[in-house]
């Protein structure tokens, strides 16, 4: 067996992550992430290979938050009800992972990583979004019947796009508003209920 590890991951993938929001991408070289994680640089190259490797798993890591939080919401049998759960979690993401919600809303892959993603991280993303993708297909099926690029586009506007904008509106407030919720909840369900055939 394995001794553990003495330098957590999670406090690595903190460390760049806190680098790169309060100075920008360029701040998080491999040395910095070092000190500021306190782990050496070597189990740094050793880890992730490149500070490519930090970035592009604390940038995968805060979008696996955010789907857990908001798939582990999505099997409601009813497809508005389905729709209004996943908007709702992307804005409790927000309240609970802030900084994993900042990274996510203000810097792409090809912000943060030198040459822009490779192949293989596309092909992660890929991956990690099509069961996300698949859900939307669904509800578009379920309420307008059909699963075209239309109807695809019409669901993700009241499950995607609607908790976007009010995450990046109060994305830098010290907090999200406690009413945020139920507002969202109220729009997306009236967005969602225009939809059903």
């Amino acid at each position: 067996m394995a001794p553990p590890r003495k330098h957590d991951t999670d406090a690595i993938l903190d460390a760049a992550r806190a680098l790169v929001l309060a100075d920008g991408p360029r701040a998080a070289g491999v040395a910095a992430i070092a000190a500021a994680s306190g782990a050496p640089v070597g189990t740094l190259y050793h880890r992730f290979g490149s500070r490519n490797g930090v970035l592009t798993e604390a940038w995968l890591r805060a979008l696996a938050r955010f789907q857990e939080r908001v798939m582990g919401v999505a099997g409601d049998q009813d497809p508005v009800e389905a729709g209004v759960a996943m908007a709702v979690a992307a804005v409790r993401f927000g309240r609970e992972l802030p900084d994993d919600a900042k990274l996510l809303l203000n810097l792409r892959p090809s912000d943060l990583l030198d040459g822009g993603p490779d192949a293989e991280f596309r092909s992660r993303l890929d991956r990690m979004n099509a069961p996300l993708f698949e859900h939307l297909r669904r509800l578009a099926r379920d309420l307008l019947g059909t699963d075209g690029d239309r109807e695809i586009d019409a669901v993700s506007r009241a499950v995607v796009d609607l908790p976007y904008a009010a995450l990046r509106r109060h994305a830098n407030a010290a907090e999200l508003p406690q009413w945020l919720d139920a507002d969202l909840a109220a729009t997306a369900r009236t967005l969602l209920t225009s939809y059903r055939r």
